[in-house]
């Protein structure tokens, strides 16, 4: 096991590119999902470890600070970027953190080219940043069920509502 989470963390795709050589060199399994993690919360860690479940290696595209304002609003992230990349990084069945600034992983996806791409179900495959990539390259794009009723946003209306 890796309990050295900070080298599972890459700040883009160019530091993170050797580690991913070696990774097919070797003939694993890339798996790849995406998503800002701003509070994580048991939605989140299910979701990771199904993703997992998928292949050998499972790569998360964290979303950076200034792509987490952009998607969610000023307010946001509540977590900065490091904040967010050693949560999920410190999870057993994530062995890499790629954080990217665009407001969708597509270049980073296209980069990687997993073999499985996987997103919540609330996505059509149609819908899901990176699909054509995949699909073309000859990946599989998979979605899950989600926990139900949980979310970082109803986790901070719930969180406003203690202080009301």
């Amino acid at each position: 096991m890796n309990y050295d989470i900070q080298s599972k963390i890459y700040a883009d795709f160019k530091t993170f590119k050797p580690t991913l050589k070696a990774w097919r060199a070797a003939g694993d399994t890339v798996v790849f999902t995406n998503g800002c993690f701003d509070i994580i919360h048991h939605g989140h860690v299910d979701s990771l470890q199904k993703s997992a479940a998928f292949g050998s290696k499972l790569i998360v595209g964290l979303n950076s600070d200034k792509s987490v304002e952009i998607l969610k609003g000023k307010n946001r992230p509540v977590f900065n970027q490091e904040a967010r990349a050693m949560m999920i990084a410190a999870l057993a069945f994530v062995d890499a953190v790629v954080v990217f600034a665009d407001n969708t992983p597509a270049d980073l996806i296209a980069l990687i080219n997993p073999d499985f791409l996987v997103k919540g179900k609330q996505y059509e495959v149609h819908e899901i940043a990176g699909h054509e990539t995949v699909l073309a390259n000859g990946g599989r794009v998979e979605t899950l069920d989600l926990v139900p009723d949980i979310s970082t946003s109803e986790v901070i209306r719930r969180i406003k509502e203690l202080d009301e």
